[in-house]
């Protein structure tokens, strides 16, 4: 399994409260779209830091993420969240 994990920073503080309930409906709705996409997670930082949304996600192996990568249903998405955000890291590992 492939776990990947990603933090976004989101551009407009003052549109957080609209956006990064979005993000999560929108990342959380690829499960069941995306084959080998077993999991996805949103969580909101309350805790300050540099980032403000999480996204934790599982994948059946590195093929499926590389799918799941050039997806079109994970490219609307990516468009949407390129569009809102000042920031991201990621982190991909294998269990």
């Amino acid at each position: 399994m492939i776990k990947h994990i990603v933090f976004w920073q989101i551009k407009d503080d003052l549109q957080k409260q609209i956006v990064m309930p979005k993000m999560k409906e929108m990342l959380t709705g690829l499960v069941g779209k995306i084959d080998g996409l077993i999991s996805a997670e949103v969580g909101f930082n309350y805790n300050g830091g540099e980032y403000d949304i999480a996204l934790y996600s599982v994948f059946e192996n590195k093929e499926a993420l590389a799918i799941y990568a050039d997806h079109p249903e994970h490219l609307i998405v990516k468009k949407y969240v390129h569009e809102v955000i000042k920031g991201r890291t990621a982190v991909d590992y294998e269990i």
